[in-house]
């Protein structure tokens, strides 16, 4: 008896088209990054990042290099 590993075929289906989004005006950001040294600093207290989320800030990314710590922040502008 012979078996074969490949599936049967499925029957074609028209292809999936996702409906289109238009934005009407680009979004503008501006950037911030705060370097800390951990073994002196420590890492940013919940005041700190409360403080930034309460002027709109919004975590972006985190990036470590020995002792430092990046931390990377964006909030959108009006233009």
């Amino acid at each position: 008896m012979q078996r074969s590993l490949i599936p049967p075929r499925e029957p074609q289906h028209e292809p999936i088209r996702p409906p289109m989004v238009y934005i009407e005006k680009r979004l503008k950001w501006e950037y911030k990054q705060l370097a800390r040294n951990l073994k002196k600093e420590g890492t940013l207290s919940d005041e700190e990042l409360n403080a930034l989320g309460a002027e709109d800030w919004e975590m972006s990314g985190v990036a470590q290099q020995l002792h430092l710590t990046y931390y990377y922040f964006k909030r959108q502008i009006e233009k």
